[in-house]
């Protein structure tokens, strides 16, 4: 009888750490919700994606919940973006636009109005807000006011540097966008076609520029990687990684 209150110390001490544990996961989840918390939104799980967030190791994984789900990639574009929800395009079987979007700005610069996925375009404004205004304020102490583009949806098939048929073009569903260029805010035109290869800092911009799309698209495509690029980038939502 003498022990019999010694055996069960471990148990009330197992009882007391489980409390103690559920009360620890309690407050961290209030911590996040907490609309005072000063845990930054780009920190917060809990929170969804805001373009203009600081990026952070969360971010991507926010990115990719956002591109999931209609209604989640357009509350996102919201936050960053000037588009408008319009009715989505349907061609054929395999050429249509859904979700689709008009843009006609991405954070502080301006597109001409750009029929294009949802998706394609938040991959658009994370790149122009974490990747082409940063590099604009390295290279030329200024920001890029306008961005250039050759087309997003396009009913066709893949262009190759040889004949014969191939598969359809991840334009046809609007799963890409071509840029083929910049304006920065005191009007000076930088185009991948006159300044790849020309004279620093526009070569230098363009090649960093190039490498944040990397980050923010699944496949990007320039000069580097063919003539038929040489006078864009090729930019995808979809894809398996390629940056060249």
């Amino acid at each position: 009888m003498d022990n019999e209150p010694h055996k069960r110390r471990p148990a009330y001490g197992r009882a007391a750490f489980r409390v103690f544990m559920v009360l620890l996961g309690f407050g961290v989840w209030f911590g996040f919700i907490y609309p005072k918390s000063p845990l930054h939104d780009g920190w917060n799980p809990f929170t969804p994606l805001n373009i203009k967030d600081p990026f952070t190791p969360l971010t991507t994984w926010k990115l990719l919940n956002a591109l999931g789900d209609t209604q989640s990639c357009l509350a996102a574009l919201d936050t960053g973006a000037s588009a408008e929800r319009v009715e989505d395009h349907l061609e054929t079987a395999q050429c249509h636009i859904r979700p689709q979007v008009r843009l006609s700005g991405v954070g502080s610069a301006r597109l001409k109005p750009l029929n294009t996925r949802c998706q394609t375009a938040l991959r658009i404004a994370m790149w122009e807000r974490h990747g082409i205004q940063p590099a604009a304020q390295r290279h030329f102490g200024q920001s890029i006011e306008q961005i250039n583009h050759l087309s997003s949806y396009n009913c066709r098939q893949i262009r190759t540097l040889q004949s014969g048929r191939t598969r359809m073009s991840t334009h046809a569903t609007a799963d890409a966008v071509d840029i083929a260029g910049f304006v920065t805010a005191s009007g000076a035109q930088i185009t991948l076609l006159k300044n790849w290869t020309g004279p620093a800092p526009e070569a230098a911009f363009l090649k960093d520029v190039r490498d944040s799309a990397c980050t923010w698209f699944r496949v990007t495509l320039g000069p580097d990687y063919n003539a038929l690029h040489a006078d864009h980038f090729h930019l995808q939502h979809t894809g398996w990684g390629l940056c060249r």
